[in-house]
């Protein structure tokens, strides 16, 4: 299992997006440029984003896109899927045919890491990312700590 280009350009553009969208609507065009991501290959990622509800379009003059809720509420996981990705590591997407239409021996192992990837990517949310990117810039250095005690615990040290 690995992800496609498709989960990492929607993160990508999603955080270009949150990190810009205080000031005005953010240009497709505009993100295109700085993440170097083709404008019809965006169009196709935002129109999923925008049917599941994670984006809204703003149209006329100075339009673009806004986030639809606060990045807070938007996890890894929801972009990812919004475009059709598919977090599955079995061979059977889930089926349990994998072999000869029987579960294979290893089904259960491949499906506790579906559920623990999952698990992962819906702990992380924009929020999280924007944080992150921005104490790059910074005088912070923001931690992520991920270990399952403490999931979403973000702790700031000084530099």
């Amino acid at each position: 299992m690995r992800l496609t280009t498709k989960g990492r350009f929607a993160v990508t553009a999603m955080l270009d997006l949150a990190l810009r969208q205080k000031q005005s609507p953010v240009t497709l065009a505009g993100i295109g440029v700085r993440q170097s991501i083709s404008l019809s290959y965006l169009e196709q990622l935002f129109g999923k984003l925008r049917r599941h509800a994670l984006v809204q379009s703003v149209r006329g003059p100075g339009g673009g896109y806004r986030l639809a809720r606060p990045t807070e509420r938007i996890s890894v996981a929801d972009i990812i899927l919004a475009v059709d990705e598919p977090l599955d590591a079995t061979q059977c997407g889930g089926m349990e045919n994998c072999q000869e239409d029987k579960r294979c021996m290893t089904h259960n192992l491949w499906a506790t890491l579906n559920d623990k990837l999952y698990d992962y990517l819906n702990s992380v949310t924009l929020q999280d990312l924007v944080v992150e990117q921005l104490s790059k810039d910074g005088n912070v250095a923001v931690v992520m700590d991920r270990r399952p005690a403490s999931v979403g615990k973000v702790v700031s040290l000084p530099v």
